[in-house]
């Protein structure tokens, strides 16, 4: 077994110890270095991206928009179902198979949505998901450099879906292919934070941005591990007797 796996499994096996807690109550021990990343995330995106994100949500077609949005939604159908495997949602994997396969085909490869109109709804699976499934916690919180908020058990499920990503194998097939695989990644972290611009009002207004966007994360995703109905005890921190 390779020094990596191992690292991986004792990674999983600390965090398996450690409880999922309340999403205003989380685990932040690195909270100092987190809000000094935070800090620098606003900044590049002050500066870079939101900049971008305007000009290219201004320049580019609502049409055309949401094709981009639909091509790498459909990209990331791949994980979605390897995910829904791992989850034993067998129904909702065979689904989401022939969801891809329609919107790969009919889809003009993705950029229009028919499966959805074909009664094909999207799912959102990954293996931070499937870890939190199987129990694993969720590690203490973390704010990752330009990727933004994140935590232990969400950091080695991204590197996980990576391999389920089939930009990942454009890029190990042709080394000369490169530029695919980051100009992609850069569209879709435009088009991504474009759609994200009408939300930039709510964290310009809490109190404590860095808190207000740790707690949403988090909420998020244990909506998420859930499907939306997580437990009293892990949302509210209380008993659901109660």
């Amino acid at each position: 077994m390779t020094t990596s796996r191992l690292a991986l499994l004792a990674a999983v096996a600390t965090l398996s110890a450690c409880a999922t807690l309340p999403p205003d109550q989380p685990s932040d021990p690195l909270e100092p270095v987190n809000r000094a990343m935070f800090s620098f995330n606003r900044g590049a995106d002050r500066y870079v991206l939101k900049p971008v994100a305007k000009g290219y949500k201004a320049v580019v077609p609502d049409v055309a928009q949401k094709g981009v949005i639909n091509f790498f939604s459909n990209l990331s159908e791949p994980i979605t179902i390897v995910n829904g495997v791992l989850q034993g949602k067998f129904l909702q994997a065979t689904s989401d198979t022939g969801r891809f396969l329609l919107n790969s085909t009919a889809g003009f490869a993705g950029l229009m949505d028919v499966a959805t109109k074909a009664g094909l709804p999207r799912h959102d699976e990954d293996f931070g998901q499937t870890l939190g499934y199987w129990g694993v916690g969720t590690g203490a919180y973390l704010m990752l450099p330009f990727f933004g908020p994140s935590n232990g058990r969400d950091l080695i499920g991204r590197g996980a879906d990576y391999f389920t990503n089939p930009l990942y194998y454009v890029q190990q097939n042709n080394s000369d292919e490169d530029w695919v695989f980051y100009g992609a990644t850069a569209v879709n972290l435009v088009s991504t934070r474009t759609q994200l611009l009408s939300a930039d009002s709510l964290l310009d207004g809490a109190i404590d941005p860095y808190i207000f966007l740790r707690t949403a994360y988090l909420q998020n995703r244990l909506n998420k591990v859930y499907d939306g109905s997580p437990p009293k005890a892990l949302l509210y921190g209380i008993d659901d007797d109660e």
